[in-house]
């Protein structure tokens, strides 16, 4: 195979920072609806935080749950929720050993035209309410939402 005649990069879309922060406003708006404080943290394609709010009554393990919620959704494209069900079979039950992968409700994967362009985070309420503001969030600025 000669060198020349392979492809050396891709182009991988990602969140853009107007999105990252429409995103966090939304959340924050369905958060304050369900009646909870949460800090929201929005990560690009891999996983690197672009936005982040924490609201002032939210507990401070709120800051690395939802950070860590957001990084979990865009590793795989799944939303957290599902991570319960993947670590329970043996084949792969190590990943529960990964310091930041969470297997709760409240993170979710921000996917536009089928690619996963970043990860939603929400952390604050119990996880159904984490999980049905990110939802929300996404539904309201026409992402798709994962079941």
């Amino acid at each position: 195979m000669q060198a020349t005649n392979i492809n050396k990069s891709f182009a991988a879309p990602s969140i853009t920072r107007d999105a990252a922060h429409a995103l966090i406003t939304a959340a924050s708006a369905a958060a304050r609806d369900i009646g909870i404080d949460v800090t929201i943290a929005v990560t690009d394609n891999a996983g690197h935080l672009k936005a982040f709010e924490r609201a002032d009554t939210a507990a401070f393990l709120t800051v690395d749950v939802a950070i860590d919620k957001a990084w979990t959704a865009a590793s795989f494209g799944l939303p957290t929720h599902t991570w319960t069900a993947i670590i329970s079979n043996d084949v792969v039950a190590q990943l529960a050993h990964r310091p930041r992968l969470v297997a709760v409700g409240g993170g979710c994967p921000i996917i536009e035209n089928g690619k996963v362009i970043g990860g939603i985070g929400i952390s604050g309420g119990n996880a159904l309410q984490d999980q049905q503001a990110a939802e929300i969030a996404l539904a309201a600025l026409g992402f798709e939402v994962k079941a």
